[in-house]
């Protein structure tokens, strides 16, 4: 992490914040393990007014390289003039516009939420993990995917915000190993989703 030379009133005004900050609301679904999770908003939502009462700015600011990494540069900016700030960097699946915005957004919750202090409470991988009964764990079969279905599924419900006629060319641009292994229910809501995209008119 990098800062500014002096941190003091930054690192007081931050532990002000932090101590009005509350956990995020997980209201994102990941259908793949059929969970909840607090996305970007969730976070905002859980640290804006914290942050802005204590006199701090959040700015995140993401980049590109030559090698196709993207990364997202996440700063604290306090009224003193104090600053903190970190990079992240990832490579996405491919150069895809949907990949893109994914990485993207992925990187700045995660951030946020590190900077800030914020507790998400996120589930993703607890499916997989089983749930829990008592003090017991009762063990689920998780269905193997086929590798990169995750990340295909998070595109195609990307894809799904620019309407009907975006999610069927995607749809059958797709691999059939990944069609197949889509749950129809899962399937029938990003269709749903898409269905109330209203269409633009040539």
């Amino acid at each position: 992490m990098t800062h500014s030379e002096q941190i003091n009133e930054i690192a007081t005004a931050l532990a002000k914040a932090q101590s009005q900050i509350s956990p995020a609301v997980k209201s994102a679904a990941n259908p793949y393990f059929k969970s909840k999770y607090a996305d970007l908003a969730s976070v905002w939502d859980a640290c804006r007014a914290a942050l802005t009462a204590n006199g701090i700015a959040v700015v995140q600011s993401p980049s590109s390289t030559d090698d196709g990494r993207v990364s997202v540069t996440t700063m604290l900016v306090h009224g003193s003039g104090q600053w903190l700030a970190e990079t992240l960097t990832v490579k996405p699946k491919d150069d895809g516009p949907q990949a893109l915005g994914s990485v993207i957004t992925y990187l700045r919750r995660y951030a946020l939420a590190a900077f800030a202090g914020v507790a998400p409470e996120d589930d993703d991988a607890q499916a997989a993990e089983g749930q829990k009964t008592g003090a017991k764990a009762v063990s689920k079969p998780v269905a193997v995917k086929p590798a990169g279905f995750e990340d295909w599924l998070t595109d195609m419900e990307l894809v799904a915000e620019q309407g009907t006629a975006a999610l069927q060319s995607a749809w059958k641009s797709s691999k059939p190993d990944y069609r197949n292994a889509l749950d129809p229910s899962i399937w029938e809501s990003i269709k749903s989703r898409a269905a109330k995209v209203p269409q633009q008119v040539a």
